[in-house]
């Protein structure tokens, strides 16, 4: 691994994106960028507001500027991508052109759901279980193209996290 790239995490909704890239971003020394996090700093409201009040297009719109400018204004680091920033080629080209190795963290359906679910819910594109469903089959072919695949089944956070530093750093 080039220590000069960000190390970009993608995966579904509830798959463990910014659990694993803050200690991933611990192991290897480096800022956490949380996408979402961002959005929310800068927009002054979460994701979920954002879509439900302007629509998913408007949100997606300020998740590419958001990540155009984090690309580019930080030293390399471990960036946490929302579950559907990955999904489109502009934000696939983005992170390409800044050279950024992609990490998936393949996770079954029914983890993420629990997980969703857990959390008390309220994710706007995936308002129930049918919802969700449809969602992370038209996803995981598009979460494929990342450079490194992780199964995140049975594994705690430390485990995922070193094996992916292994794996950068082999």
């Amino acid at each position: 691994m080039n220590s000069s790239h960000h190390i970009v995490i993608t995966g579904f909704m509830g798959s463990g994106k910014t659990t694993v890239a803050r200690a991933l971003a611990h192991v290897l020394g480096r800022e956490l960028e949380d996408l979402d996090h961002v959005i929310a700093e800068q927009a002054g409201r979460s994701a979920k507001e954002i879509i439900e009040e302007d629509g998913e297009s408007s949100f997606r719109e300020i998740e590419t500027r958001s990540l155009s400018e984090v690309l580019e204004r930080s030293l390399p680091a471990v960036i946490a991508l929302g579950g559907g920033a990955w999904t489109l080629e502009r934000n696939r080209n983005l992170i390409d052109k800044a050279r950024g190795i992609t990490v998936w963290l393949d996770a079954s359906f029914e983890l993420c759901w629990a997980r969703i679910h857990d959390s008390g819910g309220g994710r706007p594109l995936a308002r129930d279980e049918g919802q969700a469903r449809m969602l992370y089959a038209e996803r995981r072919p598009l979460y494929a193209l990342a450079k490194l695949h992780v199964r995140i089944e049975s594994k705690d956070i430390d485990d995922v996290s070193a094996e992916i530093a292994r794996a950068l750093n082999p």
